[in-house]
């Protein structure tokens, strides 16, 4: 019976289904060849090192992302346009076990981010954003979406695993001579609440601040905005 073509792509969903199990710690290129079925060096014909397979693994989640965002019909508005994206994006980072963390800071592979972008900078430039505030507006947004994933993944409760959330009782105590600080707590009792506050914070100031402004567009070689890849990566 022959075997399955052993490719970058079926290297990469490998990956991200390990990734459930063991964390992004725990993925190795060795556990990866394990699952697979191969010798490790199977792996570096494909991949020069961890670097190069998380670059493929974040395009791969690109992938599935850009196929729900194309799909989705569009809001008129551009406000919630923009929060829906950002909505459907931390929906996928979540589906995966310190998903956000795989995504940020890699280099896409391929282009497939592309389609869903242009039709998102389409619906804010159609809304008055010169093309420079509106890659603006959407990397302000996505920078945000990101960061707020890492965190909740961080804290829990880890969906991937059903692993408690962050002790907020015991954090009051700790704090307890620090009133404000404890209120703080109150952030990641409800992370959904939170995104949804903070997110309505970033689209308010996006227009605030960008909507009517001249601003230059920012290099396209930005992380997050579909940076090719150039250059070499860095190693283990």
């Amino acid at each position: 019976m022959a075997t399955e073509r052993l490719d970058r792509i079926r290297v990469a969903r490998t990956a991200l289904r390990l990734l459930n199990e063991v964390g992004l710690e725990g993925l190795t290129l060795r556990a990866i060849a394990k699952e697979l079925d191969v010798k490790a060096p199977a792996l570096y014909w494909h991949f020069k090192d961890k670097q190069a397979l998380l670059d493929e693994m974040a395009t791969e989640m690109v992938r599935r992302m850009a196929a729900d965002l194309l799909a989705a019909e569009p809001a008129a508005d551009w406000r919630e346009s923009l929060a829906g994206a950002m909505r459907g994006l931390r929906e996928h980072l979540l589906r995966y076990r310190d998903g956000a963390k795989v995504y940020s800071g890699t280099r896409f592979t391929d282009i497939s981010y592309a389609a869903p972008m242009e039709a998102h900078l389409r619906i804010l430039t159609g809304a008055g954003f010169t093309p420079g505030a509106a890659a603006r507006a959407w990397f302000t947004a996505y920078s945000y979406t990101i960061g707020y994933v890492i965190e909740e993944q961080s804290m829990g409760p880890d969906p991937a695993t059903g692993a408690e959330g962050y002790d907020l009782v015991a954090r009051a105590e700790r704090l307890a001579e620090y009133p404000l600080a404890t209120a703080v707590g109150e952030v990641f009792a409800d992370h959904e609440a939170a995104f949804e506050a903070g997110l309505a914070a970033v689209v308010a100031g996006i227009e605030q601040v960008l909507l009517s402004c001249n601003a230059a567009p920012p290099a396209i070689e930005e992380r997050g905005l579909g940076r090719s890849p150039n250059g070499s990566l860095a190693d283990d």
